[in-house]
C-alpha cells in the first residue's frame, strides 16, 4: 500500500490517478474529507499530529511524503512510517535546498534519507500552477499585477512532479537519487500573461510591482518568511534556478511539459 500526503494539490490529486491506475492500493490523507478515485481511500489526518497518521500508515510500505511547512515535526513523521512498515519514501522538498542551501529544507532531507532504506527526492522549482494567483484578476479585469516582469525561469507543470512522484514509487531505477525538476524554458512572467491572453483569445495587461507592492499582497495569502524566500528566487535568481535541469527527463523518462500546456490544460479558471 502507497500513503500520499498533500492529497488535495496540484500534485497530490494526479498522483493519486497515477497510482490507482497502476492497480495500487492507495491511503490519502490530508485534513478534510475528499472525493478519491476508485482503488483508493481517504484518511482524515494532519501531519502536524504524527501518532494520529499511525491507522493511514498502518500496513503500508511506500509514501508520498510532501510537508506544506518544513517547521512540522517531519522527524516524528517519519519515525511513525518507520514504525508502521514504510520502506520507501519519496519526498518532496524544493530546488532552494540546493540553489539557495536552505538548512531547513536540507535538514528534512536528510531526516528522510537517513531514516529510510529506500528513498527519492524531487527538488521542484517554481510551478506553472503558480499563475492561478492572477486567475481573478484575469476573469474581473483582463489584468495581471507581479513583479519581475522580464526575469525569466523555467516553471515546472505539477502534473509532471506527480508523474516523477509516480515513477518514484513505482519502480526501483530513481532509488537513491536527488532530482531538480522545473520546466523546459525559462519564461518571463510578461511572457506568462501573453500565453494566458492568447489561450483566451483575448488581450490581458501586465502591470508591474515594486517588490514592496508584491510583497504586502503575496504576505496577505502566505507567511512573509515565504514570501521574501519566494522573491528572492523570482527577482534574483540563481544561475542553477534559470536554466533547465536535465534531472527532469530523467526522472519522468520523457521531455517536461512546458508553461503553454499548462496554461491550455487549466485556461477554463481565467475565463
Amino acid at each position: 500500500m502507497i500513503v500520499v500526503t498533500g492529497s488535495t494539490g496540484n500534485i497530490g490529486r494526479p498522483l493519486l490517478d497515477a497510482l490507482t491506475a497502476a492497480g495500487e492500493s492507495v491511503t490519502a490523507v490530508s485534513r478534510n474529507p475528499i472525493e478519491v478515485p476508485d482503488g483508493a481511500r481517504h484518511f482524515a489526518g494532519s501531519l502536524a499530529a504524527p501518532d494520529s497518521l499511525e491507522p493511514a500508515i498502518r500496513g503500508a510500505d511506500r509514501m508520498f511524503l510532501m510537508v506544506p511547512d518544513p517547521a512540522l515535526p517531519v522527524a516524528r513523521i517519519v519515525e511513525t512510517a518507520r514504525a508502521a512498515g514504510v520502506g520507501r519514501i519519496v519526498l518532496l522538498s524544493s530546488q532552494r535546498a540546493q540553489s539557495r542551501r536552505d538548512p531547513v529544507l536540507t535538514d528534512m532531507e536528510r531526516t528522510v534519507t537517513e531514516a529510510v532504506p529506500e528513498w527519492t527526492v524531487l527538488r521542484p522549482g517554481g510551478f506553472a500552477s503558480n499563475a492561478l494567483l492572477w486567475a481573478g484578476s484575469v476573469r474581473s479585469s483582463r489584468t495581471v499585477r507581479a513583479p519581475f516582469g522580464d526575469v525569466g525561469l523555467p516553471p515546472i507543470d505539477p502534473a509532471d512532479i506527480a508523474a516523477a512522484a509516480a515513477a518514484a514509487l513505482l519502480g526501483d531505477t530513481h532509488l537513491g537519487r536527488t532530482y531538480t525538476l522545473n520546466g523546459p524554458t525559462a519564461v518571463t512572467p510578461r511572457e506568462q500573461v501573453a500565453a494566458i491572453g492568447a489561450a483566451l483569445g483575448e488581450a490581458v495587461e501586465y502591470v508591474e510591482q515594486t517588490r514592496e507592492q508584491a510583497f504586502a499582497e503575496l504576505s496577505r495569502i502566505w507567511p512573509p518568511a515565504v514570501v521574501d524566500k519566494t522573491l528572492d528566487a523570482l527577482g534574483t535568481p540563481t544561475d542553477d534556478e534559470r536554466e533547465p535541469s536535465p534531472d527532469t527527463a530523467l526522472a519522468l523518462g520523457r521531455a517536461p511539459r512546458n508553461f503553454t500546456d499548462w496554461v491550455a490544460r487549466n485556461i477554463d479558471a481565467f475565463r
